[in-house]
């Protein structure tokens, strides 16, 4: 199966095959799912091999389609949407634990669930900025600290970050860091 020719096209095709044409997308995904090569692992220069993707377009294109296709597909992936996520959903926060007397419990978000995955995230024009602005640190150094509450500790967040927004309601001079694919 791995000498086949058709490797590649055949698993393109298998891509969210409900949905006619996206190709451009479909392939990215296909290789976000397949992921980058770190570079230096374990060093302080060390490059991230994690392929970040925001998909914008008008409504009613397929990109949550794409999406929901995209966490079945993955083995360790989180969906979340946008519209109900903040900074503390996406990255980690202090709780108050039911099961502890009322102490204070640090809960992981969205982004250090899916490490070593993908975090997948839809309708991120619809999140404020200040929670969207959360996710730079994150996706950048792959890595969270949290001081809540008297705690303090480091999440990791290695994942890939695949997201979409409606090209109608986002303003473009805005999240200028996250319209391009990146890795």
């Amino acid at each position: 199966a791995s000498k086949d020719p058709l490797l590649y096209e055949k698993m393109l095709a298998s891509i969210a095959p409900n949905l006619t044409g996206l190709y451009t997308e479909k392939k990215a995904i296909l290789l976000q799912a397949l992921g980058g090569v770190e570079q230096n692992p374990g060093t302080p220069g060390r490059e991230r091999g994690d392929i970040h993707i925001l998909l914008i377009g008008d409504p009613g294109m397929g990109k949550s389609q794409l999406l929901r296709f995209a966490a079945e597909l993955q083995p360790r992936s989180f969906f979340c949407d946008g519209t109900g996520s903040t900074a503390a959903g996406l990255t980690a926060t202090a709780v108050k634990s039911s099961f502890a007397d009322g102490e204070w419990t640090l809960a992981a978000g969205a982004l250090v669930l899916a490490d070593g995955g993908i975090a997948i995230i839809d309708e991120l024009d619809k999140m404020n900025k200040e929670d969207r602005q959360s996710l730079h640190i994150a996706m950048e150094q792959q890595e969270i600290g949290i001081a809540k509450a008297g705690l303090t500790a480091k999440f990791k967040t290695r994942c890939a970050v695949l997201s979409a927004a409606n090209l109608s309601l986002i303003h473009i001079s805005e999240p200028t860091r996250l319209l391009s694919i990146s890795y």
